[in-house]
């Protein structure tokens, strides 16, 4: 049989044989600029202790070595224990549905000789305070866990305690029982970080302890859009982007500058694999920083609140309101009583400025309020319905959460706020207690309710009386981008 060249199958042998011939001529133009340095030979004499550095033109060749000898001991891997899953039908305990269908849910004896679940590894942390034992990681990194160990660099184990989580931010902070001898990493300046800087991530991707993996700053202020509640607060982020490979199990590490300072946190990945793909995302210090003096100083974080709902100003927005540009956050609603009503701001205003802050869009307004703490004062440069350029003062106010067993037994373990005090429409669930009431009636976090029964619902007393004596709720919800209807009975 007779093969015949194409043109194709021509051009593709020219390309590697022209492949071939530049890395001969690279491979020459190496031994030339190491400047007469003996060639590398695969025995070593028992008597040399190690090979010198290579060279480029005299000078050694750059590495980060010991940047990452530096910095690595301060990264943990953390292993939490989290409680087993229980349901519980809405119809136990109903006498009309055992007086038709009997009990089919006979009582069970708790098993005495079961072996208590293992610590499964969920992430990495960063020692941020040796002499306290600070580690901070990620909030999804240890959620609901009921035992947390923290693995240190020298293979040591130690149980951890939780200062304080916040969601809004996916920021959480551990405190280590007992430990000596630990290595912290200082925290840098994420907003003099610029698109192109080379940093390093640092954590435990699949398991594998202490991977470390290179790139730049790709981008900065990112938002990542992301199933939430239709209604429910706007997540607080500003996210830098990076090629460095980020892979589950690096949430919670170490982004690191060419300082050895802690810049980001890996939280997120883009990924239709669940694997790397050269596009990663991580909390700034700007935003942790400010989450960690709140955690350590109160335990829990109290997050300042305008009271608006706002959106961006588009283009057609701009021109119609005479308006010079798009930046800004227009004014869509005031919640009654909060701190923006309080300072005169009314539906239609355009803020533009918090304090020294320029405000480019509603994401930079979330952002400018939600880090400052309850009863913090700002002054905040507004565009009037008038077209006027005006400054006003707030102090702002704050979330005021209750427990759901004020409002019925089956919600006990739920955390609600008003919708008032968030600025979204509905009861949102901020948080459930593991093996509780309310996650065995599958409530879940972040849950938006909105209506009990037959009756519209916008904080907590409003439900209250609609479930005032009710053994059943009907419970209408936001949940991601569905509507959700579930049944609960105490």
């Amino acid at each position: 049989m007779q093969f015949t060249d194409t043109p194709d199958k021509k051009m593709r042998r020219r390309i590697l044989i022209g492949l071939a011939a530049l890395a001969l001529i690279l491979a020459g133009a190496g031994a030339l600029l190491t400047s007469g340095a003996p060639t590398t030979s695969y025995a070593q004499d028992s008597t040399v202790g190690s090979s010198p550095p290579v060279q480029l033109d005299g000078q050694p060749f750059p590495s980060l070595a010991p940047l990452v000898e530096a910095t690595k001991p301060a990264v943990v891997s953390i292993a939490i224990t989290r409680p087993p899953r229980s349901f519980r039908s809405p119809f136990r305990g109903d006498p009309l549905f055992e007086r038709f269908f009997g009990n089919p849910w006979p009582r069970q004896q708790p098993q005495q000789d079961s072996e208590p679940p293992e610590p499964q590894p969920t992430g990495s942390g960063v020692i941020v305070d040796a002499e306290r034992g600070l580690v901070i990681t990620n909030h999804h990194v240890i959620q609901n866990a009921t035992e947390i160990e923290v693995t240190l660099s020298d293979g040591r184990t130690i149980a951890a305690a939780v200062v304080g989580s916040d969601a809004g931010t996916d920021v959480a902070l551990l405190e280590l029982d007992d430990a000596d001898g630990l290595t912290e990493m200082r925290l840098g300046d994420s907003e003099a970080l610029q698109v192109g800087d080379y940093v390093l991530a640092i954590g435990n991707p699949f398991g594998l302890t202490h991977t470390v993996t290179s790139g730049i700053v790709s981008a900065l202020g990112r938002t990542i859009q992301r199933g939430r509640s239709e209604g429910a607060p706007s997540p607080i982020e500003d996210f830098i982007q990076t090629d460095a490979s980020i892979n589950p199990g690096n949430s919670g590490g170490a982004l690191v500058n060419m300082r050895g300072e802690l810049v980001g946190i890996p939280s997120n990945i883009l990924s239709r694999s669940g694997g790397n793909i050269g596009i990663g995302f991580a909390i700034p210090t700007s935003i942790a920083r400010a989450i960690m003096r709140q955690l350590v100083e109160f335990g829990e974080i109290r997050r300042g609140r305008l009271g608006v709902m706002v959106g961006d100003v588009s283009e057609d927005v701009a021109q119609a309101l005479d308006l010079a540009s798009t930046a800004g956050a227009l004014v869509s609603e005031v919640v009654p009583d909060s701190a923006a009503e309080q300072a005169g701001i009314e539906p239609g205003d355009v803020i533009v400025k918090v304090n020294d802050k320029e405000i480019a869009g509603s994401s930079d307004l979330v952002n400018s309020v939600g880090l400052r703490s309850v009863g913090e004062e700002v002054t905040l440069q507004i565009v009037g319905k008038d077209g006027q350029l005006k400054l006003v003062q707030a102090t702002l106010g704050g979330i005021v959460t209750s427990v759901g067993d004020d409002v019925h037994p089956a919600l006990a373990g739920a955390t609600l706020v008003n919708g008032g005090d968030g600025g979204f429409r509905g009861v949102l669930v901020e948080s459930i207690a593991p093996g509780s009431a309310a996650e065995n009636s599958g409530l879940q976090a972040d849950d938006v309710i909105f209506r009990v029964n037959r009756t519209d619902v916008r904080n907590v007393e409003q439900m209250k009386a609609a479930a005032e004596n009710r053994s059943l709720l009907v419970l209408h919800l936001a949940r991601g981008n569905r509507r959700v209807v579930i049944q609960v009975r105490g």
